[in-house]
């Protein structure tokens, strides 16, 4: 048996993004001779952070009140212009910003890139004594004889497809906390392990997720506009019983971020997100945004859409969630760092009181307490019934609804009534109750396939390693979603890691994993109708190296 290390800190966290760095930079402020580490799956800091992003600055000015002053990448462009259309395949309607309650307002917030923000907290948070480790994923939660978090472990390297040491083999390392607080992001492996470990999600309703995609452009100067920022729903999803929308943010250096969301609920396994994103971009609004342009970078991840009812219990012996490991995003202001940063803060100022009082891996039941009466509880409840009013009564009716809802809300009248989700998963129907949809091929200028798009990404994985994306039963690709349903693995990927081959030229179908191409979005994970696939860190550094997404 593999001896590993083991290092002792008074404080593990797991992910390098606003909410981990925020817990380490508050750890510190609170207390200096705190030992922290933190722990990142990426090759860098913010190499696998992806958003918009239009920043809300609430949480920010709470820890770092100079930061505008400071260097901050963030501060460079302030939101200046903001828009909503609703879209039909040819026009637009622009909706008045009368009609959005206050809070829906982008006044006061900022635009840029959220790894580029990472990047500047770890210099930050390293200031502060903060050991941070890139490309060292947490791939196993340990525990005390008592059944408390007692850290987690790295995963080994060195590891060939078929199990076996290669000649640069090396054991993981153990990280031992007197707390570990888990930051990995939405659908997080280990998160998703200690949810069923502590029935984390006994009271709350199941979280339901939406996948982003994203671009960068370089746009002609002529039409970039510093701080501008347009939302959109409507087409194309509404062609297809489905919903989300598109934003581009017009960002420093004449750029212009912009993806599209889709929310996977979505009934029809024919539906093909990342074919959705690319027929947005042909809108004549976007594509005269983009004409004269130059795409740069391309990633995806999935966004927690569940809101308030779907926040699991927070902690648990020895650790707690943080980020979007619990899930706070405001599904309707498209935000969700601003929280994020709030909960790694009100979990290490919890933290940080019990190791002064001489505790440890016990329950922080204070950091739960805090939050669930912190203004991200306000926000939240205000807008917790707008991602399922859309669910159940489509785009333009539920948009309506949820609108009216948070209106009354606002107004303080709301309606005692918290709306239920259902498993994205759960929502996928038989492929026979549906029509294949034909999508446009790529023009190569505006629209693109995948493994173009992905080139992008600068995603790499180490060939020679055990396969990341697991299969409880190899069987069931051929067996049950084929047949079934289509293989929307084949679809609902947007990098194009799984592809079942042979069926279109008649012969014995294959199943196929392409993991090399996986940017670590989740959404397998998630939309998987057997819920068959199992994703889990692969050997450190490997996936997609984001340069200011």
């Amino acid at each position: 048996m593999t001896t590993r290390e083991s290092m002792p800190y008074d404080v593990v966290i797991v992910g390098g993004g606003v909410a981990g760095l925020g817990a380490a930079i508050r750890l510190k402020q609170m207390n200096a001779e705190l030992e922290v580490c933190v722990l990142e799956k990426g090759s860098e800091i913010g190499a696998h952070i992806l958003s918009g992003a239009v920043v809300d600055p609430k949480a920010l000015d709470e820890l770092l009140p100079d930061w505008r002053d400071d260097d901050c990448p963030m501060a460079e462009t302030p939101v200046t212009d903001n828009w909503h259309w609703t879209l039909s395949a040819k026009g637009k309607f622009a909706m008045p910003h009368i009609m959005m309650p206050p809070f829906m307002s982008n006044d006061g917030n900022y635009t840029g890139s959220l790894g580029s923000l990472c990047r500047w907290l770890a210099e930050k948070a390293e200031g502060l004594g903060v050991e941070i480790f890139p490309g060292f994923p947490a791939a196993e939660v340990l525990y005390n004889d008592d059944g408390s978090v007692k850290g987690v472990a790295t995963g080994d390297m060195g590891v060939a497809a078929d199990g076996s040491h290669k000649a640069d083999y090396q054991p993981g390392m153990e990280l031992h906390g007197k707390y570990t607080l888990f930051a990995e992001g939405a659908r997080g492996s280990l998160t998703k392990q200690l949810k069923a470990k502590f029935d984390l999600e006994a009271n709350c309703e199941p979280q339901v997720y939406g996948l982003g995609m994203k671009e960068l452009w370089d746009i002609d100067p002529a039409k970039h506009v510093p701080g501008r920022v347009l939302h959109t729903q409507g087409w194309p999803l509404s062609e297809n019983d489905a919903w989300g929308g598109g934003f581009l943010y017009h960002q420093a250096n004449g750029q212009v971020a912009l993806g599209f969301v889709v929310a996977l609920d979505y009934a029809n396994p024919y539906l093909f997100p990342f074919e959705e994103f690319q027929r947005w971009k042909q809108h004549p609004e976007i594509r005269s945004i983009l004409e004269g342009g130059k795409r740069v970078s391309y990633g995806a991840r999935v966004i927690n859409e569940g809101g308030w009812q779907s926040v699991p219990k927070l902690t648990f012996p020895g650790g707690a969630l943080i980020g979007c490991s619990a899930g706070f995003v405001n599904v309707p202001r498209i935000k969700g760092s601003h929280t994020a940063m709030k909960s790694g803060m009100l979990a290490a100022e919890a933290v940080a009181a019990a190791i002064a009082s001489d505790r440890a891996n016990d329950e922080v039941v204070d950091y739960e307490t805090t939050l669930r009466s912190s203004w991200i509880a306000d926000e939240l409840q205000k807008v917790k019934n707008a991602e399922p009013a859309v669910a159940k009564f489509g785009g333009a009716l539920g948009t309506v609804i949820a609108g009216a809802d948070m209106w009354m809300r606002t107004l303080k009248i709301g309606l005692p009534i918290t709306m239920k989700h259902h498993r994205d998963c759960d929502q996928t129907m038989r492929a026979d109750l549906f029509k294949p949809i034909q999508y446009p091929k790529p023009d190569g200028v505006i629209s693109f396939d995948r493994l173009s798009s992905v080139f992008l990404s600068n995603t790499n994985h180490e060939e020679d390693q055990p396969c990341h994306l697991q299969l409880k039963d190899p069987d069931v690709p051929l067996k049950i979603n084929l047949p079934v349903y289509a293989g929307p693995a084949a679809r609902y990927c947007p990098a194009g890691v799984y592809e079942y081959v042979g069926v279109e030229e008649g012969a014995e179908p294959k199943f196929v994993i392409n993991a090399q191409n996986c940017v670590h979005c989740k959404t397998c994970d998630i939309k998987d109708p057997t819920q068959n696939i199992n994703w889990v860190t692969p050997e450190g550094g490997g996936g997609p190296n984001y340069p200011n997404m």
